[in-house]
This record gives C-alpha cells, structure tokens and sequence, in this order.
C-alpha cells in the first residue's frame, strides 16, 4: 500500500487511503497509518514539494536508521524531506548537524543535563510545581491549564538552568510558537527567529560581562575561550530554550487531558505514591502521545538495505513516533493507555547519536507534574467537551492550545 502525503496552504498533511475514516481520536496517529504499518515498515510518500521520501513505519526499522551512521540529519543536504516551506530562517544549533560537528557543539552542555545534575534539581522542580499548584487553588475556576501551569512549570525550570529572565518568558514563548508553526511563512520564522537570536545573544554579551552560575554563562566561557563562537552560543541559546519549554510543556497538557479521558488510569497513578509507578507511567504518556508531530526526518548518505528494501544515496527518510510508538510487535494492545506498561523502548526521545539531549530534565519534570498535580487536585476535571479543546494540528509540536479545567 502507498499514501500520498496531501499538502494545504504549504503545510505537510496524513497520508490518505481509501476506505479509510479520517475521524479518528486526537491522541491517537493520524488514519492510514496502522493500514501502512500493516503492510509494510517502509513506503514512499509524497511531500508538499513533489518529492518522495521514504515513510517508516515500523519500530525496529526506525530506530535501525536513526542509529545508522549513513544516514544525515544535516538539513541543507539535498534530498531532505523538509517538513514546510518556512523550515529555512535560522538554524536550531547542532540538532541538524552531522558529527563531527554535532557532537562538538553538544558536548559543550550536556554535562548540564546529566542524569545526575537533573537529579539534583528535583526539589527545585518539585518547589516551582507546588507554588503554581498553590496559585491555581488560589484562584478562580474554571481555569485555563496551559497558561497558568503547563507553560510556566517548564518555562520557569529552563529559565533558571539558562540564566534567562523569567519576566521574559512571554516574549520568547510568543516567538517559539511562531518558529514551530508548520503554518508559517519563511519571512515571519526568519523574523522570530532574529528576534529570539538578538535576545540570547544579548544575554551571551551580559553572561561575558558578569558571569553567574548558570549554563548560558557556562556556554559564554567557551566563547571566551575561543572554543565557540559567539554566533554558535547565540544559536546554542535559542535552542535550548525553545527546546526546554516548549515540547515539556505540552506534554503536560496533553498527558492531563489523555489521563482525563481515561480516569481509570488516573487513579491508578492519582492514588499511588510509589515513585517507580509515576516513572513507567510517564514513559508510557511518552510511547502513547505524540509531541514531535513532523516525525524524525534524515537523508540517506549512501545506499541503505533495510527490510527488503533500497533506500537510495540522496533519498529522505521519516520516522513518525506516533506509529513506531503504536507497533504491536513491540507493544500489545498499543492504541491503550496502560501507566504499568513496560514502555521503556519508546522513541520518543529519538534514538542513536541525536536522541534528545534534555530528555533526563524533561523525565524529571513530568514525573514531579503527574506525581503532584492529581494527587493535590484529586477532583480535577475538563471543564468543557473533548470536542471544544482546540488542538496543535497546525504545529511541529502536538499538543492543546488551551485546556479549561476547574476542580
């Protein structure tokens, strides 16, 4: 079986089949795709720009080229799938880079996200929930759970690893949902970006001038040093800070209202207070949601055999998480949610060289959010119809743009 990836207004939609129904359950993947799964891991589809990447559907096979040392993340090689006609207009640092180059960058802040350190912000994490959780029981209801706790939660933990003024927090999420609006044009990204780029390159000067304990300071020095460039710790900077807010925070969001809709499986971890339960049902929202709604995309750097197939030299490559996340050979019954599934193989982090760089400091978060949040608000509830929550379908990153709840 083969799809076509239909395009509207420049944005990347499903591929459609016949005889499929296209109403499906927004936590679920896009229709088609278990069909496409069914049939085999991989498939040609085709883009927004005519071209005809391959489409992996499958778990092994994705992480089998997410973990290949012949396929690129470089996104100016030819023959990457871009994902919209506005994905030029910055550049995310090292996470379209190739080694050597990639891990160079990387290496010089990934001792700040160490399982270890991020441990050490536990209490931290579990401080800044309480307060905001205090503020939501302060006050009036019903409330808006992504303004006034989904959002601020990651956004006030990543400002205080980075250095970054939290009273600023409203220009720099304003501009982040602009970069990652599929939707966009490449003039009003290009201009989102220069924004948030003279924000953290002026930071950068200030961390030169007055250092503090903290990353971006940290990232200064090695401009100092001459291990970096000021241009590379400006962009270092931006992503870091889109990154460290923004897919968090609607997974918060998200995980709450997919918990909402199955209240059976949120008194299981409502009325815990076992640690390793919050875990595994944290991986579990993780295998079961999908946040990265564009899917991994690569390029083939030299002629791959994977599955009985040929991927080509110069040929893209997507990985949906969504589908690789539901593969029933790896796990049963994939379209439930189960907060004691063994979900520790997801890819939602990504795989291989590239895998998320803060996913310890987002684990730790959502563990403190789920492990808190419904416990101390054991009667928290949607306070409109599943019908009326406007979700990011226009968006590179998944989630709800709002979510009414009251108590």
């Amino acid at each position: 079986m083969t799809g076509t990836v239909h395009e509207t207004a420049g944005q990347e939609q499903v591929p459609q089949f016949p005889g499929v129904r296209a109403v499906r359950c927004p936590f679920d993947p896009p229709p088609g795709l278990r069909a496409l799964q069914e049939s085999g891991p991989l498939t040609k589809v085709r883009l927004w720009d005519g071209s005809t990447p391959w489409f992996v559907t499958r778990h092994a096979e994705q992480k089998a080229l997410l973990s290949h040392p012949k396929v690129s993340a470089d996104v100016t090689r030819p023959g990457y799938p871009i994902h919209t006609p506005a994905a030029g207009g910055g550049s995310l640092s090292f996470i379209l880079m190739d080694d050597p180059e990639h891990a160079r960058l990387r290496r010089m802040v990934q001792g700040a996200f160490t399982v270890r350190r991020v441990e050490g912000m536990r209490p931290a994490v579990q401080r800044i929930v309480d307060d905001l959780i205090d503020e939501l029981l302060a006050g009036p209801k019903p409330v808006d759970l992504v303004e006034a706790f989904a959002l601020p939660v990651p956004s006030l933990v990543i400002c205080e690893l980075l250095g970054v003024p939290y009273a600023d927090h409203g220009f720099f999420q304003d501009n982040s949902k602009t970069i990652i609006k599929r939707s966009v044009t490449p003039e009003d990204r290009a201009v989102a970006f220069g924004r948030l780029y003279e924000y953290l390159d002026g930071l950068v000067g200030e961390k030169l001038a007055d250092p503090a304990d903290d990353l971006l300071s940290k990232v200064a020095a090695r401009v100092r040093d001459g291990e970096l460039t000021r241009q590379e710790a400006a962009q270092m900077g931006v992503l870091l800070l889109i990154a460290g807010h923004e897919t968090t925070a609607n997974m918060i969001a998200l995980g709450t209202l997919a918990l909402l809709q199955n209240p059976a499986q949120l008194a299981l971890l409502r009325d815990s207070d076992d640690p390793k339960l919050v875990a595994g049902a944290v991986e579990e929202l993780l295998r079961y949601l999908n946040i990265t709604h564009s899917g991994r995309r690569r390029v083939a750097l030299e002629d791959i055999e994977i599955a009985g197939q040929v991927i080509r030299a110069g040929e893209g490559i997507i990985m949906p998480n969504d589908i690789g996340n539901r593969d029933p050979g790896v796990f049963p019954d994939p379209d439930r949610l189960d907060v004691r599934r063994d979900a520790r193989r997801h890819v939602a982090f990504g795989f291989g060289v590239h895998q998320c760089l803060g996913q310890p400091l987002a684990r730790v978060e959502l563990q403190v959010v789920y492990g808190t949040l419904y416990r101390r608000i054991p009667t928290l509830a949607a306070a409109v119809p599943i019908e009326e929550i406007p979700f990011k379908h226009d968006g590179q990153v998944y989630g709800v743009y709002e979510l009414p709840v009251t108590w």
